[in-house]
Parts: C-alpha cells; structure tokens; sequence
C-alpha cells in the first residue's frame, strides 16, 4: 500500500495533528471516549477523528468505533469536514458528519477554540447480531459536546437564567446566582453569544454497510431490494421481498430497471460514451494480461492493443462486449443487444440521476470490478482489498494511472463519469446537463419498457 501512500491515493486529505494543545485535546476526547491515550507527538485524523497512525498503536483499527454500529467521532476543527472517512462500516457515515458539521460549523468553530468536541452517531440497533437488525438502522442520531461539557452547561445557564428572570423573588435567591455565576465562568455570556448543538437526526433507508460481508439495503424504493456479497440463504430471513446476493444478475438487473435506477452511458446526457467505452476496454485489457502474467509495464492505450491483438481469441466476453458497443457509438457497426446474461451489461451502466446515485455506482463497481477507476472512486474499501491481492505490476501500472489520469481533477472527473453532484436536500439532485440526442431509449437490455 505504500505506493498508494506515496501518490496520495489512500490516506489523501487527512488533518495532520502536530501542536501539542490539539495533542493534548485530542488525547482528552479520547480518555473520555475509549479511556486510552496515545503516546505520539504528531498524527492524521479523518472527519470523525481516526487516526490510522493510533489505530496501529492500539493494533485496534475500531478504537473509536467498537461495536461496528455507533461511530463515536471527535472534532479538533470544522476543517475535518473535507477529510475522508477510514475504515467505514456504512455508507451514509461520512455524509451525515459532513451534513453536521457544515450544519453547526459557527457553533464548532467557536467550541473547537476553547476545546475538543467529541459525540457519537447513534442508531436505533446496538446488536448486529442478525442481518435482519440491519432493516431497523433507518436514522441516525448525531449529538456531541465538547469534553468539558460546555453546550451542557449552557442549556443549564439557560434555564437557570429563565428561571432568575421570571420567579418573583429570583434577585433575591443567592444560591441561584451563585450557580449562574460559576456555569457563566466556563461558558460565557449565553445572552449575547448562545451556545447551542442540538441533536440532529438524519434518515438513512438506503444504505451500504460492510457488515455480514457487505450489504446493500435499498428499502424507500417502490420495489424494496437486499443485495448481499455473501450467499443470500447466509443471511437468514429478512422482513423483504427481494432478497438477492451478488452472483444473481438477471434478478439484479430486472430490479434496478424496475425501480429506475440505471442508465446506460451511452445514453448519458453531457457524457463522451466513446472515450469512457474505451478506459472500460482497457481495464479489461489490463485484467488479461495480469491473468496471463503478460508484463503490462506502464503501457499506454497503443500498447495495450498489441496486446489485445497478441489475446486473440483469449479476449475476455466483456471486451468483446463494449467493443461491439463503442461501434455502434461510433457509427461503424449495429445496435448490440446486451442482456444482463452477458458479461459486459453492468459496465455498460451507470446510475440514474437521483439521492441514491453514489450508492447504485457502488454496487455497480462490485459488479463490474475490472473497471479499477470506478471501484477507486465509489468503493475504496473494496478496492483496497483487491489491490492487496494484484501482482506488483499491475499495482504499479493502476497506482500510475490514478495518479496521473483521475488524480490531477478529481472533481472534473467524478462529474464527467457520474453526472453533477446530487445536492444534499433536493429530492430529484443531480440532473443532467444537456447533451446531443443518441435516439430512441433502447438501453442495453432492448427497448425499455
């Protein structure tokens, strides 16, 4: 993983802690939190305050979230907003902090001066022992304070305040001002300047988690869907209709047309179907070659068809797909009728416009994993695992792709392949862009019904 370190393509965009007043907060969170310290001068936190430099010291990448269900997190700076989030057991973790933190950034910016501010994202399910608890995580529920209890020991100023304001005798009662005057010492005039974090819930129906092996749950969808990694029998009845794993594709492909999650990028609006139909055809390549130990060094797309040549009739089903495709693109050859049967139907796809566009491109990379930029960018952890398990060829020829190819616009690129970013409040996020008219919508799967 060090060459992926080294090119900033995993723990990219970490808050380095090195002061020894944020050293000192942050190892104050974490007594409060976890009852350890941490013995080093200098280290990384993500959004929710992981530090992988401490989760090796502990030899514990869960310290900060032990039972895999209620992440705890704490907050130096509202800076942390932009940072990734490590080790994610649910899809929904990072967005719903970020959601937080840019909810209440006056408020942590004016805390986070003065002290550490630590909480916990808190779920209705404390055991994970079955898969069915998972239908039962709907909402989170974020509250946090700082470590010595300052927006506590405002709502009680508050009160008291109320209280001094409105009982006849309140001028009068010195054990009540005495009281106001040592809460007003830690949190200051809350007249004038309030502190206030309430509690915030957010609603999370359709999710990822990495639990049981790795589950996809879409329940506010007309057709309701699980789609588990493992075996679907292994995960045991569940309060929903459609229950499918990863191996049943006609069944995955019916229900994502059935509930309009998909479209084919050749249809795309504002999308050069061509160009990402090519990358496509060259991760396959890539793929090949590593199954048949034939050096790839750092080939370019001009070498990469020598080999293709040098494969042959040893060309992968779903190369032969796309190319198909990328004629008919082209305007050099018919309309290819791909079904999901076929092997390249779900790198045909991408996710329809819409709140649950980034989850639907994830479970499309899981099932189109040769297509190593869009496992990268929608599903790290899954990437991670199967880079560990590539030859160091094609761990360097991938590492110097990203690098060179996605890494220097990140943004520009997650746009050109997905579509503009779904906004967090609008329920019909992320329309398209106007673009050129490819015909009739037929889709790969024939005419749409």
């Amino acid at each position: 993983m060090n060459r992926l370190i080294s090119a900033g393509l995993m723990f990219g965009n970490l808050i380095e802690v090195s002061s020894p007043a944020l050293v000192e907060r942050y190892n104050r969170a974490l007594q409060h939190l976890t009852g350890k310290t941490t013995g080093l001068a200098d280290f990384h936190i993500d959004i929710s305050g992981y530090s992988p430099e401490i989760g090796d010291e502990f030899n514990d990448p869960g310290y900060l979230n032990p039972s895999g269900a209620n992440r705890q997190f704490i907050l130096l700076t509202t800076g942390q907003k932009t940072a990734p989030l490590l080790n994610m057991k649910f899809s929904t973790a990072r967005g719903i902090l970020r959601q937080f933190i840019e909810a209440n950034e006056a408020q942590l910016f004016a805390l986070t001066a003065r002290d550490a501010v630590c909480g916990e994202l808190q779920g209705s399910v404390y055991d994970l022992s079955t898969p069915a608890r998972l239908l039962d995580m709907k909402q989170i529920t974020v509250e946090a304070d700082t470590i010595g209890g300052h927006v506590a020991d405002a709502e009680k100023l508050a009160t008291l305040i109320s209280r001094f304001r409105t009982e006849p005798d309140g001028w009068r009662d010195e054990a009540l001002i005495a009281q106001m005057i040592g809460l007003a010492e830690k949190t200051g005039d809350v007249t004038r300047v309030p502190i206030s974090l309430p509690a915030m819930t957010f609603s999370q129906p359709n999710f990822w988690t990495s639990h049981f092996g790795g589950i996809y749950i879409f329940q506010d969808l007309p057709h309701p869907g699980v789609i588990s990694t493992l075996p679907r029998d292994s995960l045991g009845a569940l309060p929903i209709a459609q229950v499918m794993d990863i191996t049943r594709r006609n069944q995955i492909a019916d229900w994502l047309d059935r509930n309009g999650l998909v479209e084919p990028i050749v249809q795309a609006r504002g999308l050069d179907a061509a160009a990402i139909l090519r990358q496509k055809m060259d991760f396959i390549l890539v793929e090949a070659a590593e199954a048949l130990k034939i050096d790839i060094a750092d080939a370019r797309r001009t070498e990469l068809r020598k080999i293709a040549y040098r494969l042959g009739d040893a060309l992968p089903d779903e190369f032969l797909g796309l190319a198909g495709l990328l004629r008919w693109v082209e305007g050099a050859g018919p309309w290819p009728r791909i079904t999901s049967e076929h092997a390249c139907y779900f790198y045909t796809l991408r996710a329809a416009p819409g709140k649950d566009r980034d989850l639907v491109n994830m479970l499309l990379s899981e099932l189109a994993p040769m297509d190593v930029r869009q496992l990268f960018i929608t599903h790290k952890e899954l990437f991670y695992a199967h880079y560990a398990r590539w030859s160091d060829r094609k761990r360097h020829w991938v590492a110097d792709f990203l690098e060179r190819e996605y890494k220097v616009d990140a943004q520009g690129a997650r746009e050109a392949l997905f579509g503009p970013e779904p906004s967090m409040d609008a329920p019909d996020r992320g329309q398209p862009r106007a673009a050129r008219d490819v015909g009739p919508k037929v889709g790969p799967w024939g005419g749409r019904r």
